[in-house]
C-alpha cells in the first residue's frame, strides 16, 4: 500500500453504494459478541469480522478525540472505551493477525482546550498516529485554536519530497502552504482519494493567524473533489469536521464523494451508514466518528467483479488489551508534563494560581479537629484518597498522573476542578502539598481559614461575624448536586448519571453533617 501515480482503470466506486444500499444497506460482519461490539458477553479475545474475506484495502477511521488519549480511568477501565492503547490494539490486530492492508485515516480533532500542555497532548498523539502509520489527519476547529507557530512546528515535523505534510491534507485550510488539498491512497488498482473538511460554522469560531487560510467548506470540496477525479482516483473519502446536517447536505450537493465521514463529537456513531440520495441518481454513504475516541470504523473496500463495501463500527472496550507502544507513549506523556512542573514551574504549562474569592485553604485533617465525626465519614470514602489514586495507581500501574493538572484538578483540594488551575493557597504539584491530598471538605465547602481563625480566636470577631462564617462553610443539597457534577461528570463517573435518583444514592455513602 503506497501513494503513487501509476496508470489505474478508471472504474468507479459509485456502483459499491448501489450495491450497499440494496442488501439492506451495509452488513455488518462482526459477529454477535465479537471485540468492540456492543454485547459483551462472551467476547473472544480477537477481533472476526466474520464473512468479509480479504477486502482490497481496509479504512481505519478515528477522529474527535478531544484531548481524551485515554479513557479518564476514574470509573475504572473496564467501563471506559477510547484510548490510544486500545486503538492501537486493534489497528495491529487487522494489519499482524488478519493480515489486511489498512488506511488509518483521522478527522482531527485531537484536543479540546489552548495553551502549553494542549501542544505537549497534540505533539504526543501526532507521534502515535505516525506510529501507528496513519495516511491521513484532519484539522478540526479545536486543533486550528492552538498558537500558529507551535500548530506550523507539528506540520511541518516530517514533510514529503514536494514539501506538504506527511500527515495533513485539508480541502479548505492551509497554513503556509504545508498543507496538501488531499492524500492518495493507492492499493492495487484501487485509487483512494482523501481529504478532510472544516464546516463553515466551525471556521468562524477559529482565530485570524498570520499565514493560516480557510475558505468556504462547499466550494473547496467540489474544487478538490474535481482533482482527485482527474487523479484517476476511484473511491473519495471526506472526513468533514462540522455538524451532521451539514455534512448531509454537501453529500447530496457535491457529486463524486463516496464517502463523508462526520466527526461532529456529538453521541455514539449509527450502526449503519446513512445513504445519501442526490439528485442524479448516485449514493453517498455517510457514517459517524462518535466522540472522545471512543470509536473506530472500519469499511472494508472490496474491488473486484462486482466492487462492494462492508462497514462495521467498534466500540474500544475492556475487551482490547493495551498496546504496550502506547502505554509507554502515554507514559512518556506524562513524563513530559513532570519534568515542565518541576523544572520550570506551573507557568510553563500556561496555568495562573489565582486567589479564592472567599480565602485560603487549610485542609481536610484542621476541620476535623471540630469535625471530628463528618471528617472520620470522609477518611473511609475515595475522596480522601484521591491523590494516591493517580500517584499509584492500581490499573496501567507504571503511568503515574499526579502532575497532570487535568488530574490533578479533581484529586486533590484547592484547584478549579472545571478548568484546571490551582487557587493561591491550594495544593502544590511540586512539594504535594500533605494536608491538601484527597478531595477534601473546603473543595465542596469553600476555603476554611477564615472561619477556622475565627473559631480558634487568632482574630478578632464577634459573634454576629462567627456566625456569618459558618453559613458561608454551609453547602445546601441542591447546590451540593451540582458541585459534585463538577467532577463526577458522565465522562468520570457515568453511574453518577444512571438515573435521577442516582445523586440521592452516592450521598447515603458520603452522608455527613456539620460540627459534633
Amino acid at each position: 500500500m503506497h501513494r503513487s501515480a501509476g496508470k489505474v482503470p478508471h472504474r468507479q466506486f459509485m456502483p459499491i453504494l448501489l450495491v450497499v444500499a440494496a442488501t439492506c444497506a451495509i452488513q455488518h460482519f462482526l459477529t454477535p459478541g465479537a471485540v468492540g461490539s456492543d454485547d459483551s458477553a462472551g467476547i473472544p479475545a480477537q477481533v472476526d469480522f466474520q464473512g468479509w474475506g480479504q477486502p482490497t484495502l481496509a479504512l481505519f477511521i478515528t477522529g474527535q478525540q478531544h484531548g481524551y488519549i485515554e479513557p479518564c480511568g476514574c470509573a475504572g477501565l473496564e467501563n471506559q472505551k477510547g484510548g490510544l492503547a486500545r486503538r492501537d490494539q486493534l489497528l495491529q490486530q487487522l494489519r499482524q493477525q488478519k493480515k489486511w492492508p489498512v488506511a488509518a485515516l483521522d478527522a482531527g480533532n485531537q484536543v479540546r482546550r489552548t495553551g502549553p500542555q494542549a501542544m505537549i497532548k497534540f505533539e504526543s498523539t501526532l507521534q502515535a498516529l505516525r506510529m501507528m502509520e496513519y495516511k491521513t489527519v484532519g484539522l478540526g476547529e479545536d486543533d486550528l485554536k492552538l498558537s500558529a507557530n507551535d500548530l506550523l512546528s507539528q506540520i511541518v515535523a516530517q514533510l514529503d519530497d514536494k514539501d506538504k505534510s506527511d500527515l495533513f491534507a485539508c480541502a479548505n485550510v492551509n497554513l503556509l502552504d504545508f498543507i496538501r488539498g488531499y492524500q492518495v491512497i493507492e492499493q492495487g488498482n484501487l485509487r483512494v482519494g482523501v481529504t478532510s473538511l472544516l464546516g463553515d460554522k466551525e471556521a468562524k469560531s477559529v482565530p485570524i493567524s498570520d499565514g493560516l487560510e480557510i475558505s468556504g467548506a462547499k466550494p473547496a470540496l467540489v474544487k478538490v473533489v474535481d482533482q482527485m477525479r482527474a487523479d484517476r482516483c476511484n473511491f473519495i473519502v471526506t472526513l468533514f469536521n462540522g455538524s451532521e446536517s451539514e455534512c448531509k447536505q454537501l453529500a447530496e450537493e457535491v457529486p463524486g464523494v463516496d464517502l463523508m465521514v462526520c466527526a461532529d463529537g456529538i453521541g455514539e456513531p449509527k450502526f449503519q451508514p446513512d445513504q445519501i440520495k442526490r439528485t442524479d441518481g448516485t449514493i453517498c454513504a455517510m457514517i459517524q466518528t462518535g466522540g472522545k475516541g471512543m470509536y473506530v470504523g472500519v469499511v472494508g473496500l472490496f474491488f473486484s467483479d462486482r466492487p462492494s463495501f462492508r462497514y462495521q463500527r467498534v466500540a474500544l472496550d475492556k475487551t482490547f488489551s493495551d498496546s504496550r507502544r502506547m502505554l509507554d507513549s502515554l507514559k512518556q506523556y506524562q513524563q513530559t508534563l513532570e519534568d515542565v512542573l518541576k523544572h520550570q514551574g506551573v507557568a510553563h504549562l500556561g496555568i495562573q494560581s489565582v486567589g479564592h474569592p472567599t480565602g485560603k485553604f487549610v485542609g481536610s485533617e484542621t476541620c476535623g479537629e471540630c469535625h471530628t465525626q463528618a471528617y472520620a465519614v470522609w477518611e473511609d470514602t475515595g475522596h480522601a484518597h484521591a491523590t494516591k489514586s493517580i500517584a499509584e495507581p492500581t490499573q496501567r500501574t507504571d503511568i503515574a498522573r499526579n502532575f497532570d493538572p487535568e488530574c490533578i484538578s479533581c484529586h486533590v483540594t484547592g484547584w478549579n476542578a472545571q478548568h484546571y488551575y490551582p487557587y493561591a493557597s491550594g495544593y502544590d504539584p511540586l512539594t504535594q502539598s500533605a494536608h491538601l491530598q484527597g478531595n477534601g471538605c473546603e473543595n465542596c465547602h469553600g476555603p476554611g481559614a477564615s472561619h477556622v481563625a475565627a473559631e480558634q480566636g487568632t482574630i478578632a470577631v464577634d459573634d454576629a461575624g462567627k456566625l456569618k462564617l459558618r453559613q458561608q462553610m454551609r453547602l445546601e443539597m441542591a447546590k451540593a448536586h451540582e458541585k459534585c457534577l463538577e467532577c463526577h461528570d458522565v465522562d468520570n463517573s457515568p453511574e453518577f448519571h444512571e438515573h435521577e435518583n442516582s445523586f440521592a444514592e452516592y450521598w447515603e455513602k458520603v452522608k455527613h453533617s456539620g460540627k459534633d
